[in-house]
């Protein structure tokens, strides 16, 4: 299964995730974005940029309550708020907003 946009295609799992995080870009990230019918938005970048921060450094993506509590250390309360992050990714914040970055599924994440 493929993401294509131009001249690049990008390989991903059965549930969308890509197979090789290099050849994500933003790009291939809106067309992720669309496929989880999602409209990416400042907001959403702020996540999906974190989440990939967060990877550079822990090579891991963080599940759920990981992403709300460090969330709420560099953004504060309003954005590290369980609530805010599903109404942004309703289909869960750290899943949703991990294949859109590019990333791989978060660890613990069914």
């Amino acid at each position: 299964m493929q993401y294509k946009i131009g001249d690049i295609v990008a390989e991903h799992d059965e549930e969308g995730y890509l197979t090789d995080i290099t050849v994500w870009n933003k790009d291939l990230a809106l067309l992720i974005a669309k496929s989880e019918n999602i409209e990416m938005t400042p907001e959403h970048w702020e996540v999906v940029d974190f989440l990939r921060e967060y990877y550079e450094e822990y090579q891991i993506a963080p599940a759920i309550r990981i992403l709300v509590k460090e969330m709420k250390k560099k953004f504060g309360p309003e954005k590290g708020d369980q609530k805010y992050l599903y109404q942004l990714f309703p289909y869960g914040p750290a899943k949703q907003a991990c294949k859109i970055g590019g990333l791989p599924k978060p660890t613990g994440c069914v």
